[in-house]
């Protein structure tokens, strides 16, 4: 009998995604250029919109025992989704390389006497390292990680609120008068969309993991839960860095809370357990692309050129790189959703599988349309999400008449 995932697993493995520089960053980019008082609803909104839309993708890979690409195939077709798996392998080498080159230039502000590509190089290797051991193997070093990256953010969090609440009146003065100068830069559905772009940017990876779960609703569930609140927690400390005169620097942070060799091992952990899983991942859609590809072997190959990646700049485009993910699989897990939950014809045609695509294609032009205003109601994604699923639900109300 195949092993499955209990709940505690797969909560400490979508706990551990969250807990990673780029979450920090993006609520870094928030904190500078959003009003403290007006940026809260949005924030929390689009976590608990990402975290349910985590959750129902989540579930269909749980359901039907396969991995996150494998899922489209009977919403897309076979050449659908090898087009899916194709863009996700690609999308999450890429992933892995800004997240390599975030880690990588947290720990040169730190001053340590390793250069930024060997740096890139030794952190693809602990990545590589981790996937090839693979997840129920490492289930007790994961949690003894994941307990320890706790605590060490933990104290992270309590130092940062301590900054903030005075001990360097000088610098929060600074930095008040920039968050002044910038408050009105990132307006309800701009902090909304950063918000959001995150949990979007994991739909389609969270059934590789959901699909080996013991008891699918709860373990979805908890990832989901686990994947929020930390993500959350991460957003909140990236805001705190912003006020606290640390030139929105991770690692200027980190010296000024008086963290040391724990600041080390909290960027080095975080951008690996990260990492681990979108390689794992890159490697299972790959898998989707060939069936004859070994996934530990392709997700080793992916920790390396993510490390060649991020020596080459790849972070100059990193903002950008994050919505055009949510541009592609925001309208496609909408898809994907309405065509699992609702539509009652399981049989696969041609016809349905074209008009899938259209819906999909429909969605992700309303995102680069969106995209080019400062600021949309609903913001880019959630009106992708909502024309991609108009247009799916066309032909499964048109199969009900």
């Amino acid at each position: 009998m195949e092993k499955r995932t209990g709940l505690f697993a797969n909560g400490i493995i979508w706990f551990g995604v969250a807990i990673s520089v780029s979450e920090i960053e993006a609520g870094i980019e928030i904190g500078a250029a959003a009003a403290r008082d007006s940026l809260w609803l949005p924030l929390v909104l689009g976590h608990i919109l990402g975290g349910i839309l985590l959750f129902f993708v989540g579930l269909i890979g749980a359901r039907v025992r396969l991995n996150a690409m494998e899922t489209t195939k009977s919403t897309f077709g076979k050449y659908g989704s090898k087009f899916f798996a194709a863009l996700n392998t690609f999308q999450l080498l890429a992933w892995v390389a800004v997240l390599n080159a975030q880690g990588a230039s947290a720990l040169a502000g730190l001053n340590l006497p390793i250069s930024f590509p060997l740096t890139c190089v030794i952190l693809a290797a602990l990545i590589a390292a981790w996937v090839y051991v693979g997840i129920r193997r490492s289930a007790n070093v994961t949690t003894v990680v994941m307990t320890a990256l706790t605590i060490l953010l933990a104290i992270l969090s309590v130092k940062l609120f301590g900054l903030g609440s005075g001990s360097s009146a000088a610098a929060n003065v600074a930095s008040a008068a920039g968050n002044a100068a910038t408050a009105t830069a990132l307006k309800f559905w701009n902090i909304f969309e950063i918000s959001i772009a995150m949990p979007i940017s994991w739909l389609p990876v969270i059934s590789d993991y959901t699909k080996d779960a013991e008891k699918p609703v709860k373990a979805t569930a908890i990832s989901a839960i686990a994947y929020t609140f930390a993500s959350l927690w991460m957003y909140i400390i990236g805001i705190e860095i912003s006020g606290i005169g640390a030139s929105n620097n991770i690692a200027q942070a980190i010296l000024l809370a008086g963290l040391g060799v724990p600041g080390i091992i909290i960027v080095v952990l975080s951008t690996v357990t990260t990492n681990f899983l979108a390689a794992n991942s890159a490697g299972e859609s790959s898998k989707a692309i060939y069936s004859k590809i070994n996934p530990k072997i392709a997700g080793v190959v992916v920790s390396f050129l993510s490390a060649a990646l991020a020596i080459s700049g790849i972070m100059e485009h990193y903002i950008s790189f994050l919505y055009l993910i949510a541009s592609v699989f925001a309208p496609m897990a909408a898809v994907l959703l309405v065509s699992f939950y609702f539509s009652k014809d399981r049989t696969e045609s041609l016809g349905v599988w074209l008009w899938n695509i259209f819906a999909w294609l429909a969605g992700f032009i309303a995102y680069q349309v969106a995209e080019h205003f400062d600021s949309v109601f609903l913001g880019p994604t959630l009106l992708a999400v909502i024309v991609s699923a108009a247009f799916a639900s066309v032909r499964v109300l048109s199969e009900r008449k």
